[in-house]
């Protein structure tokens, strides 16, 4: 028989493995507005409604040898999220956008394209794949796909980007986690201050600048 009093020896280093891999773990809390950037949930939404955008209209892709261009993040309608991935040796784009929808056989040949010119005047044709639609008008093709109550479109130009790449592009496709929010939503503007006053311009009058030397101070 093994004394007690040697028991709790063997368990101190599991003991002491378990405790790390709580504190590990516990930036990853249900709750916790705690992200691995270091950026809190509340932030993350204020960023999202200086854009304009729901924060919950934010999905990201991922496709190899493609970045995404941070100057084409935006709002899509009234909250929708918009985002161009571009292809760094080439050029090349593959072009987000997601808003809250759906599409059936019904309305995919009414809805426009999201890229280029958004297929305004073509004919779109669908043709359904999996659990996608495959969309193609002029020089353009999309894959439109219903997540969560949102339409997520994804969308290239026939000629430089082949369907396989787009369908991948389609299937990477997914809401932004709180890292991906904070790598992708534009920063948080420091302005909101009032605007600097201009010496050269008269305190009477329409406003027009005093151009006289000396003027400005």
């Amino acid at each position: 028989m093994v004394s007690a009093a040697r028991l709790p020896r063997p368990l101190l280093p599991v003991i002491a493995v378990m405790s790390v891999a709580l504190v590990a773990c516990g930036t990853e809390s249900a709750g916790s507005g705690a992200v691995h950037s270091g950026v809190n949930r509340s932030e993350l939404e204020a960023r999202a409604r200086a854009a304009q955008v729901s924060i919950k209209n934010v999905y990201v892709t991922k496709v190899p040898g493609y970045e995404v261009a941070k100057q084409s993040v935006g709002v899509l309608g009234d909250d929708g999220f918009s985002a161009t991935y571009v292809k760094q040796e080439t050029g090349v784009q593959i072009r987000l956008a997601v808003d809250q929808g759906s599409m059936d056989a019904a309305s995919c040949p009414k809805t426009p394209l999201r890229g280029g010119d958004g297929g305004m005047g073509g004919v779109v044709e669908c043709v359904r794949d999996g659990k996608r639609w495959y969309r193609t008008s002029g020089k353009q093709h999309e894959y439109a796909s219903e997540m969560d109550g949102h339409l997520v479109q994804v969308n290239a130009d026939t000629g430089t980007v082949d369907r396989a790449t787009l369908h991948k592009a389609a299937e990477a496709a997914h809401a932004a986690s709180d890292a991906e929010l904070d790598a992708v939503l534009p920063p948080k503007q420091s302005g909101g201050g009032p605007p600097v006053e201009r010496g050269d311009l008269p305190p009477v009058g329409d406003g027009a600048p005093n151009n006289k030397v000396g003027a400005t101070g």
